[in-house]
């Protein structure tokens, strides 16, 4: 998962409604058919964050049914199909945020940040649900310009990134691509250096591994999480080590432009100024009464996060864009 950091329009559903805006008169339609819930508070990190077995009698492995919603983060497809998420594929931010400190001993902060940066442009802040794929009418809907798309929406927090979904420009941008997935398997075998499952001790080749994730999104029946929690600790190195300027292609092949008002992953506060300031007020630029209140939690959750991310030395300041809570 990614948060968009060009500045073009999101990409949204086809409606017939102008996108003029949330008028006090959509607001009171839309709510008057929404379950209205207050957000609910964040998980705080685990009583125990060590190794733990997985794939155990609690958490066995079901194949989704037809009316269950899978989207483009093999994570939490995973984790839906064990049980660590609802089924369904419909979930609140701090569902989300329990199942993958649980499911993969992901750090609390950094499970908190990316799952508020995605519920607060795919998910819908009065019902506090989302969906982890399509756009579904379980968790209601709003007027335009909002979209609560769910995870499968382009151009807002998931971006052409990955190396098992095609560009969304190109088509399907949230099932696994078996062109592309053949061009992995297919790689030379140094990429494929033999890993060991935890106990009994046996050699997997890693494509067997990511087999069952990727594709079938599904847990080794040995699978036991990392032995303490993972986070974004040297992502700054990464980056640093190897630049690549945010920016976008201008329009054809071979015409990447630099955007030096972007944000970056080395600039985590111009990453968020311009979130909130470009990406969120689009889709919500003038809300009121209950989707105000919930906006502005919401979005307190996601900034309370960001000063645990590494790299951030200087706090940056809290926007309000909705007001205080």
């Amino acid at each position: 998962m990614s948060i968009q950091r060009s500045s073009n329009s999101p990409s949204r559903s086809p409606r017939t409604a102008p996108c003029t805006g949330l008028s006090e008169r959509d607001l009171a339609s839309a709510v008057a058919t929404l379950d209205i819930t207050l957000p609910g508070t964040p998980p705080g990190p685990p009583s125990f964050t060590g190794t733990k077995l997985i794939y155990d009698a609690l958490h066995p492995y079901i194949p989704p049914g037809p009316l269950d919603i899978r989207g483009p983060c093999p994570g939490l497809n995973t984790l839906a199909n064990h049980g660590y998420l609802p089924r369904i594929g419909i979930a609140t931010p701090a569902q989300i945020i329990s199942a993958v400190m649980e499911g993969f001993n992901m750090e609390n902060g950094i499970a908190k940040f990316v799952t508020y940066a995605a519920f607060v442009v795919d998910g819908n802040p009065i019902t506090d649900l989302l969906s982890i794929g399509r756009k579904s009418v379980l968790t209601g809907d709003l007027a335009d310009p909002a979209i609560v798309g769910g995870l499968n929406t382009h151009g807002v927090f998931e971006g052409d990134a990955s190396t098992t979904r095609l560009d969304a420009y190109l088509g399907n941008n949230f099932e696994l691509n078996d062109g592309l997935w053949n061009q992995y398997l297919e790689a030379p075998q140094q990429a494929h250096p033999p890993i060991h499952r935890r106990e009994p001790r046996i050699r997997l080749h890693l494509p067997a591994l990511a087999t069952l994730f990727f594709k079938d999104n599904r847990f080794p029946k040995d699978f036991w999480r990392a032995p303490k929690p993972s986070s974004a600790n040297g992502i700054v190195q990464v980056f640093t080590a190897h630049p690549i300027a945010p920016g976008r292609n201008a329009g054809k092949v071979n015409s990447y432009t630099v955007d030096p008002n972007s944000g970056s992953f080395t600039n985590f506060c111009a990453l968020y100024y311009n979130f909130v300031n470009q990406t969120v007020k689009t889709l919500y630029p003038n809300p009121t009464g209950i989707l105000q209140r919930n906006l502005a939690i919401n979005l307190g959750y996601l900034y309370e996060s960001l000063p645990t991310l590494p790299g951030s030395t200087v706090k940056c300041d809290q926007l309000f864009p909705y007001g205080q809570v």
